[in-house]
């Protein structure tokens, strides 16, 4: 009997089971195979706009997967530094295997941790409560709670072509029964489609053809936990390349749009929108006349390389050509065919804002299960499932993060009230508060919070408090210093693009204009602090009435999210409801004024009336 039960051992399964053991539960994990934990079956990276932020959040509620980011990471990037802090968001090129490797070690060292390498054919449901899980070959293995992350896995079909093939990816088996079990429960599934691209030997291409794309030179990191010594430095990192579609390339592919498995007709899930294979771009995008890609290494104990951007469905002899098209590729020899996979998924309209679900009580789900794409996103709930799930063990109340909060907050708030039928991804473009989330203040939004609830350790949160009182400390210092006009300090403005100063004023205030710099000033100042403390600084002071403003923007959404709506609210029978409105609220049943806000097609005048109601 183990108190968290939790299926799959993908990014969110990881996350969720070390979630549940930090927070002192006898937890599990099953899986097909242990080598295979944290597995990048598709791009070998972790980060990018909007998830990098989100393996920092993940860092900040002591999780695991930005540690072994850091650790196994042959290049460091962060992308968009020209605009705004609000979208700056750090990718790293992961050694895959690398990764795996740690993620397996950590599991097997993990106490509260049991680790069983075994298929699950079904979810044990008595009374509507989930009660353990049912191995393939009959072990039983009984639970007070189970977290779902069973990712790509469930009833899978790998397409090419003309050709389907019931099995999960990289050669992985797939569950049949799984699914079924669960809408014999009354979960609803549904099918959804993702896909990757082929890989080449390394050795085969002519990198003479490509433009080289080296990473970031600074000491850069996930976890505030890594050292500088922990990371590759910059010198030894790898160099990604960046090539482009040829109208060769362009050529092939439109003459064989119907020998790809997604325009057959056996495609029959949707596929990611902002990641669609390469024949759907050049369908949905006919007038451009060529496509980026960026050959990616994989590993640096294989000597194969990734092509981003080409996810096709294609039959292997199209494929050869369509490879062979490409600038440098002329001559490679290609490793790993693409190909596309087809799932089921299961509708997050179902799922409570906790990751439980509201139709089996004490059963949790998380990742790619829910509808959604990508490593991080499936970390991010992967985490949240596995702490709700040790909180309602302990009867306490559900972590639940807001919109202003954190990114994580975003996603499943988006998956619980506006559901999906595609795989959803994570873009700064859904957060209304972004410059709020941002990659540099993770900590000061979420650490506290988890930390209250058992996920992060009484030292990294005592070492979290001494940082934020030398920032404060910093502040106040710069506060202090006096800077009065003078020839020197002329000069610097000037470079700079600005008149000469015409009266003195404190550091504080100077380093409000733009490109004024703590580092700048030092020559004249004589003060100076580590990198993070003065880029904290001067975002919060660079920044500060745009981020007052979202502030008192986010205060009216924590209002409406502090009134709960009862349980038992008929809203069928509500008067002055509009048709919609009823039919969506009662099919989501929102636990809160704000949630019921964000459903789409329910307008303010229905907000009113629901108001009323919960006053009455």
């Amino acid at each position: 009997m183990f108190d968290v039960l939790v299926i799959g051992a993908g990014h969110a399964g990881i996350e969720a089971c070390m979630a549940a053991s930090r927070m002192n539960k006898k937890t599990c994990i099953v899986t097909l195979n242990i080598d295979m934990a944290g597995s990048m079956p598709c791009n070998p990276s972790i980060g990018g706009p909007a998830k990098g932020i989100v393996v920092r959040e993940i860092d900040a509620l002591g999780g695991l997967m930005p540690i072994v980011a850091d650790k196994t990471a042959l290049q460091f990037k962060m992308l968009n530094t020209t605009k705004g802090p609000g979208v700056w968001s750090m990718r790293v090129q992961s050694d895959k295997e690398a990764y795996k490797k740690e993620m397996k070690k950590v599991l097997l060292n993990t106490p509260n941790l049991t680790v069983i390498e075994k298929a699950v054919h079904s979810v044990l449901i008595e009374d509507g409560k989930a009660k353990g899980v049912l191995c393939t070959d009959g072990t039983k293995i009984e639970s007070k709670t189970v977290v779902l992350t069973t990712g790509t896995y469930m009833t899978s079909t790998i397409l090419r072509g003309h050709t389907a093939t019931s099995s999960g990816p990289e050669d992985q088996i797939t569950v049949n029964t799984l699914s079924q079990s669960l809408r014999d429960a009354g979960i609803k599934t549904f099918r959804l489609k993702t896909g990757t691209p082929a890989r080449v030997l390394t050795d085969s291409i002519d990198f003479s053809k490509t433009e080289p794309q080296p990473g970031t030179n600074e000491f850069l990191r996930f976890s505030q936990t890594t050292k500088k010594e922990d990371v590759l430095p910059f010198e030894q990192q790898s160099v990604c390349h960046l090539i482009y579609t040829q109208p060769e390339t362009h050529k092939i592919i439109n003459e064989h749009l119907t020998d790809s498995a997604m325009y057959s007709g056996l495609v029959k899930g949707v596929g990611p929108r902002y990641c669609p294979s390469i024949e759907d771009k050049l369908v949905r995008f006919a007038d451009k006349e060529r496509h980026q890609l960026f050959l990616e290494p994989e590993s640096k104990s294989l000597d194969t390389t990734y092509i981003q951007g080409f996810s096709t469905s294609m039959p292997i002899e199209v494929q050869e050509n369509m490879v062979h098209s490409l600038p440098g590729l002329e001559n490679c020899v290609i490793k790993k065919y693409a190909y596309a996979i087809e799932y089921d998924a299961i509708d997050p309209l179902q799922m409570k804002p906790s990751m439980e679900n509201k139709v089996v009580e004490n059963l949790f789900t998380a990742g790619q299960v829910n509808g959604t794409s990508g490593y991080e996103e499936a970390a991010g709930q992967g985490l949240m499932a596995g702490a709700n799930a040790a909180l309602k063990i302990d009867g306490k109340e559900p972590f639940v993060l807001r919109r202003d909060e954190a990114y994580i907050g975003v996603m499943i708030d988006d998956l619980t009230t506006k559901g999906t039928n595609e795989p959803y991804r994570l873009l700064t473009s859904r957060a209304e508060y972004r410059l709020l989330l941002r990659h540099d203040n993770a900590e000061q939004r979420l650490l506290k919070k988890g930390y209250e609830i058992g996920l992060v350790s009484e030292q990294r949160y005592q070492n979290f408090v001494k940082e934020q009182e030398e920032i404060e400390k910093a502040k106040e210092q710069l506060s202090e210093v006096h800077i009065k006009p003078s020839q020197q300090v002329d000069e610097y403005l000037q470079n700079l693009g600005f008149e000469s100063l015409s009266r003195g004023c404190s550091e504080l205030e100077l380093i409000k204009r733009p490109k004024v710099t703590i580092k700048g000033l030092s020559s004249i100042t004589g003060v100076e602090f580590d990198d993070e403390i003065n880029k904290a600084i001067e975002i919060e002071v660079k920044y500060k009435g745009y981020i007052d403003k979202a502030k008192r923007d986010a205060q009216h959404l924590q209002k409406m999210d502090e009134v709960r709506l009862p349980k038992d609210l008929d809203y069928e029978h509500m008067d002055n409801l509009s048709l919609e409105a009823r039919q969506k609220l009662s099919q989501i049943q929102p636990m809160t004024l704000g949630q019921a806000s964000r459903i789409s097609g329910i307008n303010p005048s229905d907000i009113a009336i629901l108001a009323i109601y919960v006053k009455k």
